[in-house]
């Protein structure tokens, strides 16, 4: 039994709309980079995004929606795979970032604050940090 068969078609789509979200992110510089597509590889296996969605996504990822998570601790979880995703060519260009702050919005981010947010993020995977302490340093910030 797959992992993804304990659970709904919901959240099954949340996880596909998740991973578009961040192939969205990857092409708003035009182009996948190699450290790119390992990435996007390694997390449409992890959320057991089937091949031939997965390439079906990488062709017109804006087809599926952003779906915010309820909890504040899931909306970090993906703001740093979109940072991951945007940081792993070492260069955020301004497109990038404007796609990055759109979807820090859509996930439920403040409009008031989400540019500060998003270049905290950045300037946290530009230090390596691991998951957990990029949440609890966006925590902090927000304290």
């Amino acid at each position: 039994m797959a992992f993804s068969d304990l659970y709904s078609s919901g959240f099954l789509d949340r996880n596909r709309d998740h991973f578009a979200s961040i192939v969205r992110v990857a092409l708003s510089d035009g182009e996948i980079n190699e450290e790119e597509r390992a990435f996007i590889d390694r997390l449409a296996h992890n959320l057991e995004i089937p091949d031939s969605q997965k390439e079906e996504i990488l062709k017109n990822p804006a087809k599926y929606p952003i779906n915010p998570p309820v909890l504040y601790e899931a909306r970090l979880e993906r703001l740093y795979d979109i940072a991951r995703i945007v940081y792993a060519d070492h260069l955020a260009d301004d497109e990038e970032m404007n796609m990055m702050i759109k979807l820090g919005i859509g996930l439920g981010f403040s409009p008031g604050n989400v540019e500060f947010i998003v270049k905290k993020a950045m300037h946290l995977l530009s230090l390596k940090v691991d998951l957990e302490t990029f949440k609890e340093e966006i925590k902090h910030m927000n304290r």
